[in-house]
């Protein structure tokens, strides 16, 4: 009897090791305005309208796979501090969602901003409450800038972004602070180096800067 339970758990992890990690970026077919993008065990729901440049809401934190279920801890939720820190479940059901990409990328992960550099001096962001993630699928990207502890939502924006040579680019689909900036296209150079994503060039409002970003 021994063996056979040693068995049976040697193929039951051997199936939970074997399942695919979820990462994409998907449609939802029920509503065509929200986007839903995985990456790296963090989840983030958006909805916006790119036409009317209209920001609806964004949601999400690190989430865990039940079957067809995942549990969320909400990190944040733009409309609804309150429920940082509770646990929420939604299903998720492939066949529901149009596929936008399968978040295969060399960028593809969730980065949070771990420093800037100032000339020849980086000074580093250690990893605390507040904090800025940028999550990049395949060719979505988003970042949230937030309080985990006191739910506070200082804002977000996002689109398609593409890699190509060193170059990196974002074109903005929605932007909650300013939606305004919507339809605009941002450069920069790019490079991964040490595990690090080393950004820079001309922010939102044409400063220089210099970002460093990890996924630790």
């Amino acid at each position: 009897m021994k063996t056979i339970n040693f068995i049976i758990a040697i193929l039951c992890s051997l199936s939970v090791q074997a399942q695919p990690t979820l990462k994409g970026a998907y449609l939802s077919k029920e509503d065509k305005e929200v986007i839903i993008c995985l990456m790296d065990g963090y989840f983030v729901e958006t909805k916006y309208n790119v036409d009317t440049k209209v920001f609806n809401y964004t949601w999400g934190g690190p989430f865990v796979k039940d079957g067809n279920k995942l549990l969320i801890t909400i990190h944040f939720d733009s409309r609804d501090k309150a429920a940082v820190g509770k646990t929420k479940e939604i299903l998720f059901v492939k066949k529901d969602h149009e596929i936008i990409d399968k978040g295969e990328n060399i960028l593809a992960g969730n980065w949070r901003m771990s420093g800037r550099k100032n000339g020849d001096k980086i000074t580093e962001n250690p990893l605390r409450a507040r904090r800025t993630y940028k999550l990049l699928t395949g060719n979505r990207f988003q970042w949230i800038a937030i309080n985990i502890e006191t739910g506070e939502f200082s804002g977000t924006g996002g689109g398609n972004y593409s890699f190509v040579n060193g170059n990196y680019t974002e074109n903005i689909e929605f932007f909650s602070r300013d939606s305004s900036r919507v339809g605009a296209s941002l450069s920069f150079t790019g490079k991964v180096e040490n595990e690090q994503w080393h950004h820079s060039g001309l922010s939102s409002k044409g400063d220089p800067i210099y970002e460093i970003w990890a996924k630790k």
